[in-house]
């Protein structure tokens, strides 16, 4: 949850089932390592090597493995996102209180 701040999220966390990565896993492979896979002739062994790199970029981009080098603050069942999601609610400063119109004018272009 972001609380509306991508620079400064409330809390990061993730399911053991997320997956991380660029772009889609089985995308970033094909671009990735486009001339590799382009320079193998034969078709059976080309989709082999390309399953054996998803199968890596899977392993690599698993919640469990990417929370240790990008700095989640927790990889949680997903029966705790609740409890989460409601600590996170609780816990938040209440916006301060406005003075003015929250805008000053309005743009007709």
């Amino acid at each position: 949850m972001t609380g509306g701040n991508y620079r400064q999220p409330q809390f990061t966390v993730s399911w053991p089932t997320g997956e991380f990565g660029g772009m889609g896993l089985e995308g970033s492979v094909k671009l990735g390592y486009r001339d590799e896979l382009a320079s193998i002739a034969d078709p059976r062994e080309r989709l082999e090597k390309y399953e054996a790199m998803v199968a890596q970029a899977y392993e690599r981009g698993k919640a469990l493995n990417t929370g240790m080098n990008f700095g989640f603050d927790d990889t949680i069942d997903p029966a705790e996102s609740r409890a989460w999601i409601a600590g996170t609610l609780k816990a938040a400063k209440s916006p301060p209180v406005r003075s003015g119109k929250k805008r000053p004018f309005i743009d007709a272009w």
